[in-house]
Order: structure tokens, then sequence, then C-alpha cells
């Protein structure tokens, strides 16, 4: 990749993950505004762009925008409403993460998120029901720490403590 384009492209996915932040920021501070209607059409923008950016030049790996403008892409991607483009991203992801030119906790992030939503058990617990604060079904749940060191993640049970520390 010409690195004039992936400097442009980096900085693209980085503007674009940090006004949804915003958004979503202003969506929960203000729940009867017009936030929610501007993170969802935001959203969606995001995903178009992001898919465009994949199609043309596949996964922004960390080797060609940048750690900071992949974990970006990873955001925008997790947010996305377009389940077809996280599956086909998380394919891509997956062998990055192999090949060692994106962190393997992305992948873990996009394989947990686009097993729930398929009604399957995540891999490595990262996706937490809001409500309960409980993680989705993890498949061989026994094992599901191993799985989460080999990434980088610290233990489950740590993360769940942390996140009912912060509710």
């Amino acid at each position: 990749m010409v690195p004039g384009l992936a400097t442009a492209l980096a900085a693209e996915l980085v503007r674009r993950a940090d006004q949804e932040r915003s958004l979503m920021r202003q969506a929960r501070d203000h729940p009867a505004g017009p936030w929610r209607d501007a993170l969802a059409a935001c959203r969606a923008g995001n995903a178009e762009a992001l898919g465009t950016i994949v199609r043309r030049h596949g996964w922004p790996t960390v080797d060609r925008v940048g750690a900071p403008a992949s974990t970006a892409a990873l955001m925008i991607l997790l947010h996305a409403p377009d389940l077809s483009l996280q599956l086909s991203c998380r394919d891509l992801i997956a062998q990055a993460a192999a090949d060692g030119r994106c962190p393997a906790v992305h992948h873990a992030y996009i394989a947990d998120h686009c097993a729930v939503e398929l009604g399957r058990p995540q891999f490595y617990g990262t996706r937490v029901d809001p409500v309960t604060l409980r993680p989705y079904p993890v498949r061989l749940s026994e094992t599901v720490d191993e799985r989460r060191r080999d990434v980088g993640l610290g233990p489950l049970d740590e993360q769940l403590r942390l996140l009912r520390d912060d509710a």
C-alpha cells in the first residue's frame, strides 16, 4: 500500500471511531435527544466506509495503518449493523492475527461478537450481557481463561469483577 494512502486511511478510521465514540457519549447522557438516530446513522456510514476499505485494500492491519487505526477499524466493525461484513472481516482478522499483522485479541473480540450474534457460544467470554453483567454462553467454559491468556486477556472472573465495580 502506498504510504500516503495508508496514512489517509488511518486518519479516516480514527476520525470515524472518534466521532462514533462522541455520539455514544451523547446518546448515553441524553437518551431523549436526537443522538440515538445520529449514532445509528454514524454506525451505518462507518460500516459502509469500512466495507469499501476492506474490499479495496484488505483488512486494515497494524503493519499497514498502525495500531490506533487498526483498533479503530475493529471498533467500527464491532458496532456495524451488518453481520455479513462482520463475518467476512472476522476471517480476514483471523488470518492477519495468525500472520502477526494484528493483535490476536482483535480476533477474540470479533469471533465472540459473531458467535453471540449467531446465537452460538462465544470462545473468549468478551461479550457480556449489559443487563445481568454476566457473559453470554461460553464454549468449554472450564478452559476459557487459557484461551483468554493466549490472546492477551486476563481471567474472565477479573473482567467481570471490574465490570461490576464500574456499574
